[in-house]
């Protein structure tokens, strides 16, 4: 607790850490983070146009599910990522200077929001094109954001830590993410399992997912959906807990 005290109280230095990793990763570029806008922007409309024609669906249905999806996705991909190398990546900060290491989750936490928020551009175009805004159910996704901000701090501790000390967990993680995508209703629709969709409930990439995406589509969420995806994120924040408090004082040793 007096760990996340401090960091709390170094959130203008998280927050200007955070900015000059976007800038130092972009540094000589034209457009800098709005290439990968650019880049999700296309996959999404060469995806868009093909996977409906496979799965047999209205493009101005699909094309929003599909760029929320995508867009998201890309959000957790790459922080959980990021968060395995949460202190590799600040090694020489973490044995030179005395600071709370839950400033170094937060400062990977906080680049993935900036980068994210260049990434809802491509939400917004094709919400403008088509003309499918979702409408004041969007206001429900707010209790699902918030709840991805505590799992995020909690993933980026919990990676962190334990990838510090196994550094061939990386790998490992990489392999479930790729994995995850296909089985987590990311590319394809869930009613498209029919009656076997109950089964997606055990699966938390999906719950966590759909709390968020289902009120951006103008969708409420099940019971069941958020009882999900509560559970898994208390397990998420209690491993985390029980890991960071046992191991925070091996860190620097590790890294």
């Amino acid at each position: 607790m007096r760990d996340l005290a401090e960091a709390a109280g170094l959130w203008r230095l998280c927050w200007t850490l955070a900015w000059f990793d976007i800038r130092l990763r972009y540094r000589g570029s034209v457009l800098g983070p709005f290439w990968l806008t650019l880049s999700t922007g296309a996959m999404v409309g060469a995806m868009g146009i093909v996977y409906a024609t496979l799965f047999k669906m209205n493009l101005r249905e699909y094309l929003p599910f599909l760029a929320l999806s995508l867009v998201l996705w890309g959000y957790l991909n790459t922080l959980v990522g990021d968060g395995c190398v949460a202190f590799i990546s600040s090694d020489s900060t973490i044995r030179s200077v005395r600071m709370p290491y839950s400033l170094y989750a937060a400062r990977v936490v906080i680049r993935n929001i900036l980068v994210l928020g260049h990434n809802v551009a491509v939400i917004i175009v094709v919400y403008a094109a088509l003309d499918t805004w979702p409408g004041a159910t969007a206001v429900l996704a707010l209790p699902g954001i918030v709840l991805w901000l505590i799992d995020s701090l909690a993933i980026c501790l919990l990676l962190g830590a334990v990838c510090a000390r196994f550094r061939d967990i990386p790998p490992i993680v990489n392999s479930v993410m790729q994995m995850a995508f296909f089985i987590s209703a990311v590319i394809w629709k869930p009613e498209q399992l029919g009656p076997s969709e109950w089964i997606l409930t055990f699966n938390p990439f999906y719950t966590v997912l759909e709390v968020v995406r289902g009120p951006l589509l103008g969708t409420v969420p099940s019971l069941t959906v958020w009882v999900s995806a509560l559970a898994f994120s208390a397990l998420a924040c209690l491993a985390s807990w029980l890991a960071f408090v046992r191991v925070r004082e091996r860190i620097a040793f590790w890294v």
